[in-house]
């Protein structure tokens, strides 16, 4: 079966956009694993799905499947590709589109610029909505990983987030704690583990290790998630300029209960070609 793809990247986080409008396909999970594959696939690091809206006065519908298959709520990054994506394949003309996730509706918006700005909704902070298992809602919380204890501060921005405090990033041990906080007991659903540096009031910077795809360049989800953890622990003032391993993101929050986060970055096409798929692959 022969699929066609564009490869695109937010800032160095990657992505292999799949059109489902103008032709049937959606992946399975061993496809999804097989498109993801560096060495044997395209590689990415999560697949994006572009579908028909299903809700009236929408425009389309976004699905995301992470590199080891799992399809997931909400990726920013993926977001800005996404209206990048339709518009450059002439599937709308809208610089502003309304798009359904998983998670409920974002709304990204090409800029004069080139730049894109997506509202990425309203963060969520009670554990039954991370969902993380806990008694109390408290901005900080301890978490034992390992032989440690951390203190971690939850986000839902649609998807979950465990952003801690470091001095140094670079220094930060990314690659071994990130599995641990990823996959700990307490988020039934797993987690993105943040590893957030406080440059000043407005600029930080900032490590993703991703639940089901590892350490990222970037993560739009995971840098609204840092500044409004920093912004809820009184160590940061909107905007904040989130500088990543990729590029910088900016990001804006009022710090008001119920009011959006609004997230801007470039997003950049790399390549559409066609790809055959295995016929083993189910």
């Amino acid at each position: 079966m022969k699929i066609r793809f564009t490869k695109m990247h937010g800032l160095g986080n990657d992505f292999v956009v799949l059109d489902a409008i103008r032709q049937n396909f959606v992946p399975t999970p061993a496809q999804a694993r097989f498109l993801a594959d560096r060495h044997f696939g395209i590689g990415c690091d999560q697949i994006l799905v572009v579908e028909r809206a299903e809700t009236p006065g929408v425009d389309f519908r976004y699905r995301i499947f992470n590199a080891d298959g799992g399809e997931v709520e909400q990726c920013g990054n993926g977001a800005r590709c996404f209206v990048r994506f339709v518009h450059e394949q002439g599937l709308t003309k809208a610089r502003e589109i309304r798009v359904e996730t998983q998670s409920g509706l974002i709304t990204p918006r090409l800029q004069a610029d080139g730049q894109i700005t997506v509202d990425m909704g309203a963060p969520r902070f009670l554990p039954a909505e991370i969902p993380f298992d806990s008694d109390t809602d408290a901005v900080v919380q301890p978490l034992s990983v390992g032989e440690m204890q951390i203190d971690i501060s939850v986000v839902s921005m649609g998807n979950p987030h465990a952003v801690q405090v470091v001095a140094d990033v670079d220094a930060a041990p990314v690659a071994r704690l990130g599995p641990l906080i990823e996959s700990h007991p307490r988020f039934p659903r797993r987690v993105n583990a943040g590893f957030m540096q406080i440059v000043d009031r407005h600029a930080i910077r900032l490590r993703v290790f991703e639940r089901g795809a590892g350490e990222t360049l970037a993560c739009g989800t995971g840098a609204c998630a840092a500044v409004v953890a920093g912004m809820r622990r009184g160590l940061l003032d909107s905007p904040v300029r989130v500088t990543t391993r990729g590029g910088d993101l900016s990001i804006a929050w009022d710090g008001k209960t119920g009011s959006p986060v609004m997230m801007t970055g470039p997003a950049t096409t790399v390549f559409t070609a066609d790809i055959e798929l295995p016929s083993n692959l189910t």
